[in-house]
């Protein structure tokens, strides 16, 4: 009898006997992390404007996005990623506080850059 594997197990053998991870849970300190990192990364490419409105449009959609991502996402991203990573971003989506969280985080960012930017001009 063939055992089913879900998106979300542990481990999954393929034909060629590689080992793929995949992330099963995500600590609160994790996804803190990751909504930092990931804010982080969109306010250093002044991105605030349009990733703000993505998520908020796509936030009642978050759970449904975050399955894909598993399910299509990581496998493809496994090639050149690491699968356990790339599936945390999956997990981080799930929650719809996860994603108010990461827009929150995204907004105080982006007014620290802006006031940042102010002083060094008021500087020159």
């Amino acid at each position: 009898m063939q055992r089913m594997l879900s998106v979300l197990s542990l481990q999954h053998r393929c034909s060629g006997g590689l080992m793929y991870r995949y992330a099963t849970e995500l600590a609160p300190e994790r996804a803190e992390y990751l909504v930092d990192r990931l804010a982080q990364w969109v306010v250093n490419h002044r991105l605030e404007t349009p990733a703000i409105l993505f998520l908020e449009t796509m936030k009642p959609l978050s759970f449904i996005g975050s399955q894909m991502w598993l399910m299509y996402g990581v496998p493809m991203l496994g090639i050149v990623a690491d699968e356990y990573q790339t599936s945390e971003f999956g997990l981080l989506f799930e929650n719809r506080e996860n994603v108010e969280a990461l827009i929150k985080r995204i907004e105080t960012l982006a007014r620290e850059a802006d006031e940042k930017r102010k002083n060094e001009e008021k500087k020159k």
